[in-house]
């Protein structure tokens, strides 16, 4: 027997809490409902750097060209360098 994920759908996986809450309203179960309090400690996994505007605009338009976001060209481009720069 699967345990119950949520208290008000009585679910047991999350495609069937997301088919309940397709098809319900939270205001509807509102007096079910009690306060929380949680921290929640948000660390980014990015790091911007500048780049001059028209490094940028050649940037994004060689990316256009190989079907790249500008950020993923630029990723494999400081990689291939700092490989280079190790070996």
């Amino acid at each position: 027997m699967k345990k119950i994920k949520t208290s008000i759908s009585k679910s047991q996986s999350y495609e069937e809490i997301g088919e309940y809450w397709d098809k319900h309203d939270l205001a509807e179960h509102w007096e079910e409902t009690k306060p929380v309090e949680f921290e929640v400690d948000i660390q980014s996994e990015i790091t911007y750097f500048a780049v001059d505007t028209k490094l940028s605009e050649k940037i994004q338009s060689l990316a256009r060209q190989r079907g790249i976001s500008p950020d993923t060209l630029l990723n494999m481009w400081v990689q291939e360098k700092l490989q280079e720069q190790n070996a």
